[in-house]
């Protein structure tokens, strides 16, 4: 059994994360200041700490306190189109924070660090995106999440810190936040649905994405650190099978049980067509059955129902208001 440290593991993909560590004999503890996430998600054998991985007194703290093995990140505000308009709070919190616990990781001799990413770091690359597609993000969330991986390397490099990260996309399941108005369009979705409202879109809705089920992705994170083939290596997680928003829309509405009802709204800035490959993941970890779009929105809709609606809060601190969509402005 090994110490694991789980930051952002009262979120969403952190909590499932969580979850599959102790199902495999982890001890763990959670990382987690509840901007984002939910202290009820964070799983009941886990102790949870409240904090911010911004903070570095309370970063080296916790691991002077606790021998951890392992670190898994995932702590970060992942709203890619906004991170344009809350440049400094994105650098800060996704590229800051995570420099606090690799310094730390190294200065407690940790095992090993598993990063998440994300596949915004192809930016719009043309294609479906390998892990051999030349990186070359397009808003700073993507470029913190790039800067992070680099950095990864620079630690191995000098220190030995080994290093595994997943880029996953698009993930959606229970637990998560639907009232988040900027990111996870499943949940937004449902979020509108049960709130009486149409769906809304950004764009003609013919952009495309792969969407994929948190049960599909959760498992071979907790999975990856007894994999030694897996340890200094970047993998693509998630579905392969790409949908247009207005698929998606017509798809939630059904797993609702509501006739689909949609606004498009004048397009914002974003790559169109985001998807990838995920054979070296097979190849390291085998091949393993997904869930379909179908059986997935089943899932989270009747979580989503048995949870009823959340309000959809404004962000707070917008740092730039040029070219900020009208959707996203506080109302």
């Amino acid at each position: 059994m090994a110490r694991v440290l789980v930051t952002g593991g009262a979120g969403f993909i952190g909590s499932h994360v969580a979850d599959a560590l102790i199902g495999r004999g982890h001890e763990v503890v959670v990382f987690d200041d509840l901007s984002g996430g939910f202290e009820d998600n964070v799983p009941g054998p886990a102790r949870l700490v409240t904090g911010s991985v911004s903070d570095a007194a309370a970063v080296d703290r916790l691991f002077d306190e606790n021998a951890f093995d392992y670190v898994y990140h995932l702590a970060a505000y992942a709203a890619e189109g906004l991170s344009h308009f809350i440049r400094r709070f994105n650098y800060t919190n996704n590229v800051i924070g995570s420099v606090n616990l690799i310094n730390a990781a190294v200065n407690h001799d940790v095992k090993g660090f598993v990063f998440t990413s994300s596949i915004a770091v192809y930016g719009g690359a043309a294609g479906t995106f390998s892990e051999d597609t030349p990186a070359h993000p397009e808003d700073p969330y993507g470029i913190a999440k790039l800067a992070v991986e680099q950095d990864l390397q620079c630690a191995r490099d000098m220190f030995g810190l080994r290093f595994l990260v997943f880029r996953p996309h698009n993930v959606y399941g229970p637990r998560q936040n639907i009232g988040d108005r900027y990111r996870n369009v499943v949940g937004i979705f449902m979020n509108q649905i049960l709130r009486g409202q149409p769906m809304t879109i950004f764009g003609d809705g013919t952009q495309t994405r792969a969407f994929s089920y948190i049960d599909d992705v959760a498992p071979v994170m907790a999975e990856a650190i007894e994999h030694e083939p897996a340890w200094d290596r970047v993998f693509n997680v998630g579905a392969d099978q790409p949908f247009t928003l207005n698929q998606l829309a017509a798809a939630v509405a059904r797993a609702m049980g509501v006739e689909a009802a949609v606004v498009h709204l004048p397009a914002r800035a974003e790559v169109r067509d985001a998807h990838s490959t995920h054979a070296r993941l097979a190849a390291v970890f085998g091949q393993r059955p997904t869930t379909t779009l179908e059986d997935g929105l089943g899932h989270m809709a009747a979580w989503a129902r048995s949870h009823g609606a959340r309000e959809g809060t404004a962000f707070e601190g917008i740092e730039v208001a040029r070219n900020l969509p009208t959707a996203w402005r506080r109302t």
